[in-house]
């Protein structure tokens, strides 16, 4: 119901007011890249390792950057969304398989959603786990009014929700005082990376957690909600618009995972607290340790408001791949209430059985599913990007392929080993 309904100018007009008309795609991809599944990692690499993973952060992004711009000129280039292309080109049965591994890395990204939510409910109101994970199921109200008042609002409460998220992290390091000539060592990759397993482990974890693959499907959709136009010229133009969008988007997720690291290590590894890997401890220590009683609540304000960020891109990209892969067209409320009940009933039980504890290994246990479903978003997309048929003008030029085939290479290899780390214990 989105689709080509906002309107651009016309190629030619002036640059700043083209690219106003084609920011916020890039927002909404961008919500999933600092998600409550970051968190965690962040933390532990900050309070284990001080400011030694931040080139982690970085090279993450970046490949992320590339994986995203791929994924909007596939949206503008050829029409189609990734899910459609997969239809398209796809024998029913391999059609069949991607949807179902695309559906549960869905659910595993809405079960983080649902959690990080419902911790943040508990740190700010003392709202037992349960009850915060079932209040989630009610978040589906506020995404259909927002849908239906038009899809422009939808990306403006996203990016103030980010701004909201931002602000509070400037807030935190401002107090924490951190050290800015470690922070900027820590940009240098280092062989420690590589040698010592318990970093290995942790930086595995945050390339991991960083590029969701649900945002591939995501990004070349929305991208078409653009009226640009459809001759090569127009193309070409919606393209590159789309790339600046959301390359400034993920510059911002790459500042607020920096930031997350980068407080841990000022908070508690400088403190000699190494050992600190969980949310909820995290805001039990910050106030104390840092000497500011708003910093406790600032954090978990930045939690929920990354909570309720990552509910709406996950009910877009639900609703993106149930149409893409079978043309399946649900009412939204219904698409949205299947994919909530799916991550609420296994937090419900895992929280109810082992109470608090159960929340952060269910929570590493979404990330590992998302990163098994990678390759099969990652490889499809840089095929189809490839391939001129489909792509006609906007096919990726040698050097996009080759750097993009090298950064699917490294993401499939650095998941596989977290994920043999994490069946092995």
């Amino acid at each position: 119901e989105s689709h080509r309904s906002v309107a651009v100018p016309p190629v030619g007009g002036r640059f700043w007011r083209r690219l106003f008309a084609f920011s916020g795609p890039g927002y909404l991809v961008a919500v999933g890249y600092m998600d409550p599944g970051n968190w965690a990692t962040d933390i532990a690499g900050g309070s284990a390792f001080g400011y030694q993973l931040l080139s982690v952060i970085v090279i993450a992004n970046v490949m992320a950057m590339v994986l995203q711009a791929l994924s909007a000129r596939l949206g503008i280039g050829a029409g189609l969304d990734l899910a459609q292309a997969c239809r398209a080109h796809y024998p029913r049965a391999v059609n069949l398989m991607l949807w179902l591994v695309c559906e549960a890395a869905i659910i595993a990204c809405d079960l983080a959603e649902v959690l990080g939510t419902a911790i943040a409910l508990k740190l700010l109101f003392g709202l037992p786990l349960v009850a915060g994970v079932i209040l989630t199921g009610f978040d589906v109200l506020l995404i259909l009014m927002l849908q239906h008042l038009g899809f422009r609002l939808l990306e403006a409460f996203i990016v103030t929700l980010l701004v909201v998220i931002a602000g509070c992290f400037a807030y935190e390091l401002l107090i924490a005082r951190p050290d800015l000539g470690a922070m900027a060592a820590g940009l240098i990759p280092r062989t420690e990376i590589i040698t010592d397993p318990a970093m290995l482990y942790l930086a595995i974890g945050i390339l991991g957690a960083t590029v969701m693959p649900h945002n591939l499907y995501l990004h070349s959709a929305i991208v078409q909600t653009r009226a640009f136009g459809l001759d090569e010229q127009g193309k070409r133009m919606a393209a590159r618009m789309a790339v600046i969008d959301s390359t400034i988007a993920l510059g911002l997720a790459l500042f607020i995972n920096g930031a997350i690291l980068v407080l841990a290590a000022a908070s508690f590894h400088q403190a000699g607290r190494t050992d600190v890997a969980e949310i909820d401890e995290a805001y039990r220590l910050l106030s104390p340790m840092l000497g500011a009683g708003a910093a406790s609540v600032v954090f978990a304000v930045a939690l929920l408001a990354s909570g309720q960020n990552s509910t709406i891109t996950g009910t877009l990209a639900g609703q993106i791949v149930a149409e893409g892969f079978l043309d399946l067209r649900l009412p939204v409320w219904l698409r949205r209430l299947l994919t909530r009940m799916l991550a609420i009933v296994p937090a419900v039980v895992v929280v109810a059985v082992n109470r608090d504890a159960g929340a952060t290994a269910l929570l590493v246990l979404s990330q590992v599913v998302l990163s098994l479903q990678l390759p099969f978003a990652i490889v499809p997309l840089i095929r189809f990007t490839s391939d001129r048929r489909i792509m006609g003008a906007l096919a990726s030029p040698a050097w996009l392929r080759a750097a993009s085939w090298a950064i699917a290479a490294a993401i499939i290899t650095l998941n596989g080993v977290l994920l043999i780390g994490f069946v092995a214990g």
